[in-house]
Parts: C-alpha cells; structure tokens; sequence
C-alpha cells in the first residue's frame, strides 16, 4: 500500500516526541526548522521575517541534530 505525500510528514510535535522518547533530548520547532533546511526540505514561505539582518538564531548543537535526523529517517522524509 503507497502513502500519499501528506502521510509521510511528520508534524513537529510527532519529531519532537519521537527524539525526546529515543534520545531524551528536548528539541525545539527552531532546530526541527534548520536541521530540515540544512537536509532541503523547504516547506513553505516564511512571512514571520526578523526586522533586521542582524538578527542571531541558536544554532542547533551536533546531538541534537543528529538525533533530529534519526527522527526524520524513522518518518522517511530523508
């Protein structure tokens, strides 16, 4: 049986309880963001822009990520 596109995505919530019950590691919307962007998967536009360019973002420490991944290769959107 083919899954539809729709059925392969995770929503945030499923990524972040998967990660949190497999590594115990709290992750936030803001790394799920990056750590899909740095893989390619752009979703949609993004209309809540910062006012300025300088704005700093947290980068999403190396376990975290690598836990995201795992994630995103469980749900198969990698």
């Amino acid at each position: 049986m083919d899954l539809t596109s729709a059925e392969k995505k995770a929503t945030y919530e499923e990524i972040k309880d998967y990660v949190l019950e497999h590594s115990g590691l709290k992750v936030s919307s803001l790394y799920i963001a990056q750590v899909k962007h740095k893989c390619g998967i752009i979703e949609r536009q993004n209309y809540n822009k910062p006012k300025s360019e300088e704005t700093k973002h947290p980068k999403c420490p190396i376990e975290k990520e690598q836990a995201i991944l795992e994630a995103l290769k469980y749900f198969g959107m990698v």
